[in-house]
Parts: C-alpha cells; sequence; structure tokens
C-alpha cells in the first residue's frame, strides 16, 4: 500500500452506536416500534436532515403530520443524543492514536447540522477532527460521488494516499472506484488491524 496521507472515518456506527430501533424498542415496546416503522417512513425524514434540513423544525412538521405517532416521531429530536450512544470506545481510541502520529483525521458522515451540533458537546472527540465532512453542511450525501470529490478537494490529498472506513458496504465501494483505499467497517478490532496493515499505526498503538 502507498503511504496513507490522512484518515477517513465514517461516524455513525463507527465511532458511535446509532440504533434507532434498539432505542424505539426500549421506548415502546418491539412490537410497536415494528407498527411505527412499518407505517412511517422515519428514515426518509432523517435522509432530510442528513441534507441539512433544520432539526426541530422538520422532526415536528413530520410528527404533525402523523398524529398517530406524533409523540414517538418528537422523539427523534427531544431524545436523539439517547439514540446515538455510546460511543464505540475501540475506535475514539484509534482515532486519537493516529492524531498523535501526526497523521489527519477527517470526518466523512452523513449526519444532519443540527444532530452534529448536539453530539459535538456530548462527545468531546467530535470536535478532534482535522477536517470535516458532513453531509448536511455540504448538502451531499454518501454514496453520491460528488461528497468524495468534495473531501479530495478540500484536503487537496490524493485519492491513493486516503484511509476509509465506513460500516456500509456501498458507501465503501464507492470511495474504492475513486482509489481511495478502504476498509469495511465491521468492529474496532478489524479496523484495528486493518491500520496496522497499512502501517498507520503499529500493533501496539492499535491495542492489538
Amino acid at each position: 500500500m502507498g503511504q496513507i496521507k490522512a484518515v477517513v472515518f465514517d461516524i455513525g456506527k463507527v465511532l458511535i452506536e446509532w440504533h434507532p430501533e434498539r432505542f424505539y424498542d426500549s421506548m415502546i415496546g418491539i412490537e410497536r416500534r415494528r407498527e411505527f416503522f412499518a407505517d412511517v417512513d422515519i428514515y426518509a425524514m432523517n435522509e432530510h436532515l442528513d441534507l441539512g434540513a433544520p432539526f426541530r423544525e422538520t422532526v415536528y412538521a413530520f410528527a404533525d403530520k402523523h398524529p398517530e405517532y406524533s409523540a414517538q416521531i418528537r422523539l427523534w429530536h427531544d431524545s436523539w443524543i439517547k439514540m446515538a450512544a455510546p460511543e464505540i470506545s475501540g475506535s475514539v481510541h484509534l482515532l486519537r492514536a493516529i492524531r498523535t502520529k501526526g497523521i489527519p483525521v477527517f470526518a466523512l458522515s452523513n449526519f444532519g447540522i443540527g444532530p452534529f451540533d448536539v453530539a459535538s458537546k456530548h462527545y468531546p472527540f467530535f470536535n478532534e477532527f482535522d477536517q470535516k465532512y458532513i453531509s448536511g453542511h455540504l448538502q451531499e450525501i454518501k454514496p453520491h460521488a460528488r461528497i468524495y470529490e468534495l473531501l479530495e478537494q478540500g484536503s487537496g490529498l490524493l485519492p491513493a494516499s486516503l484511509l476509509f472506513t465506513d460500516d456500509v458496504r456501498k458507501n465503501v465501494d464507492a470511495a474504492a472506484a475513486r482509489g481511495w483505499q478502504t476498509h469495511h467497517f465491521d468492529g474496532p478490532a478489524g479496523w484495528a488491524k486493518a491500520l496496522v496493515q497499512s502501517e498507520v499505526l503499529t500493533a501496539e498503538e492499535a491495542a492489538l
């Protein structure tokens, strides 16, 4: 592999847990949650957030359109940080270990502006990225080619010098198609091994 000039992290399910189904199961029970998610396309609403729509206004307007689930939908805003928890400590360790080596760490994430602001206040490491490419601000989402292009242009780095991890295969494939080095994230242990294989970290630094 060529020399890595920056490591690029997805955030949801890589650095923090993100399981809305699990959250709603705990709040309203599995059966009611299944009915809710079957009747209401909550992820379509979330995609509007990821593209930069205002957080509270978008969620509350969607709740008003679905009065039978309005209380549950409003939780997407009111209890959002509980859905986006906890942090994945092994991945946070790796992020910090990489930066300690003097290698820049970027965020490339489908993330709304409001949710990202909330998370930045809750998780200190959200403020430790050297550069942030957040879909809400860019109004582009993965796996569309444009968001990867914006990172290349913003960083001034060649695709082959970027190492990217994401839990979503199509997002990884889109980066690989541009010539990025990639890793399909399936847990901190596998990511740690990939960083060692890429000579970004030693086994000791990666806590292997």
